[in-house]
């Protein structure tokens, strides 16, 4: 095999689940290769695109062009497929609009949508991108990232709706919250009046992948229908998750329908 290739690629690789930017020892010293070499392979993918250098740190970080290259093919990954079932189960149960969306960093991506019939509904665009910690399929992923990336997350939110959590010690006690129900609630914090719930998808590894979702106008979201919701929610992820080659749900997720189900009179 070209080792030009492999190491290349081991760089995009590095860089793509890196959660803050890479210097060029940093990659160095985790690829284990000399600087040399690592100068030339960044110079080569910078130019093709693939990877972006922060010309005030010096650091590298993934482009967007992995996610493009990822969107090309999405309709032949087995996430899409998996979920398309589930997602028209919920569109008929909930009339809501359904949405599959993944984390590119700090950003939700909404890869797929099943509109509701609704004439009053929630209006995304499939590739739109939003702010994760304002809208719940964020909000259900960034709960399972790691410290360091919630600490990202918090130095740099933003006040968008007067409903937005935009103090980190509120933000991050409604993380904590998010991983003890096993499922998100946005309350009007990205477009005011347009509430959401959600919950995560977990691969064949037990990694957060993606997230699923309602959305829907704020007076078809009580508390008694997000909490429906939130059931109807944890059934269909935990289906998907199964479908992809995990063995169950995250342990909140697994229990959250049983839980609800055993609260009603």
């Amino acid at each position: 095999m070209n080792n030009t290739l492999i190491k290349g690629l081991q760089v995009v690789e590095l860089l793509a689940h890196s959660d803050t930017p890479q210097s060029l020892t940093d990659i160095a010293n985790r690829l284990g290769l000399a600087k040399s070499n690592v100068h030339r392979l960044l110079i080569a993918l910078s130019e093709l695109k693939y990877v972006i250098r922060d010309e005030g740190s010096g650091r590298y970080n993934a482009s967007i062009k992995l996610w493009e290259l990822g969107s090309a093919v999405l309709g032949k990954l087995d996430l899409k497929r998996h979920a398309e079932h589930w997602m028209s189960t919920l569109k008929d149960q909930t009339g809501e609009t359904v949405h599959l969306s993944v984390l590119d960093r700090d950003e939700v991506v909404y890869v797929h949508k099943i509109e509701s019939d609704n004439p009053i509904r929630a209006y995304t665009q499939i590739g739109g991108r939003v702010p994760a910690y304002c809208v719940a399929t964020g909000k259900a992923m960034l709960a399972y990232r790691s410290a360091e990336t919630l600490q990202r997350v918090t130095a740099s939110l933003v006040q968008i709706t007067p409903a937005t959590i935009a103090q980190p010690k509120r933000f991050l006690q409604e993380i904590e919250k998010i991983r003890k129900q096993g499922y998100a609630v946005n309350r009007g914090e990205w477009r005011e009046g347009v509430y959401g719930v959600a919950a995560p998808i977990l691969d064949g590894s037990g990694q957060v992948i993606a997230a699923l979702g309602l959305s829907g106008p704020s007076t078809r979201f009580r508390a008694t229908q997000i909490k429906q919701f939130a059931e109807k929610l944890g059934r269909a992820t935990e289906g998907i998750t199964q479908s992809l080659g995990g063995h169950a749900a995250l342990p909140t997720l697994a229990h959250v329908t049983r839980r609800m189900v055993a609260a009603k009179p």
